[in-house]
């Protein structure tokens, strides 16, 4: 606990502009993927992403305000309702991380009859909001937004939202992406399977129902967040990376695997 709170200290100023698991937490999703592809996967791939795709795990933040695709930004985050469905609120008139992966799929599944940018674009897409719908405060659940200024153990954090952005970080202080990954990526095939079953809309629901949890550590609008914060999300959170990992590999192969 006392290095988690050293490392914490450290890294405070990051919460306030992370994005979605932060660079690290995206990165090891990827990561952890790319363990999980085909061959042929990755030779499709390598002819549109010639290099590391953990280069592109942050792309969609890092552009998310460029003009021609300034309106992806509501795309980061999804609802569900009080029994963990998936809901298309209307509020995200523009779409939502779910919509995102819909646009995705449909592309990608006839990903031979686009032009080469297009391809990369969605194949952007999927690697970033693979990850992003399983980030704890990406998938909002009825009641307040999580986006009140809070404290964590003596330190101020401009928004409840940023913790768990920032969190991959906080549990894995000097770890590299690939010692990360390998540690987290700990299913067997049948688990793996098992978590790659179902729709977005399924996943969406086993998402919510799970993250719900943070709410009831440290519940809407509390001012003080409890100094455990970090210990109770280690499994979550550890849990959530591992599984994005997985069903980002799973549609990957969907698409690139012939």
């Amino acid at each position: 606990m006392k290095r988690a709170l050293i490392l914490l200290s450290a890294l405070l100023v990051g919460v306030q502009t992370a994005a979605a698991w932060g660079t690290f937490g995206h990165k090891v999703i990827v990561e952890i993927a790319k363990r999980h592809i085909s061959e042929q996967t990755k030779r499709n791939i390598a002819k549109y992403m010639p290099y590391n795709m953990c280069d592109d795990a942050l792309w969609m933040d890092d552009h998310r305000y460029d003009e021609p695709i300034k309106y992806t930004t509501a795309w980061h985050v999804y609802n569900v309702d009080e029994n963990y469905q998936y809901d298309p609120n209307p509020r995200l008139y523009k779409g939502d991380a779910i919509h995102a992966l819909k646009v995705a799929d449909y592309n990608l599944s006839k990903y031979r009859e686009l032009s080469d940018s297009a391809v990369l674009m969605n194949l952007r897409m999927v690697l970033h909001f693979a990850g992003d719908i399983h980030c704890p405060t990406h998938s909002y659940v009825p009641g307040p937004r999580c986006f009140w200024p809070c404290e964590l153990n003596g330190k101020k954090i401009k928004e409840f939202h940023g913790v768990y952005d920032a969190m991959p970080a906080w549990l894995h202080p000097n770890k590299s992406i690939e010692q990360a990954a390998t540690e987290l990526d700990n299913a067997r095939k049948s688990e793996i399977k098992r978590i790659q079953r179902g729709s977005l809309h399924d996943w969406a629901h086993d998402i919510g129902k799970r993250n719900a949890v943070i709410y009831e550590w440290n519940e809407h609008n509390r001012k003080v967040l409890d100094p455990n914060t970090i210990e109770l999300s280690r499994d979550l959170v550890n849990l959530e990376m591992r599984n994005a990992g997985y069903r980002l590999a799973y549609l990957l192969d969907k698409y690139f695997g012939k």
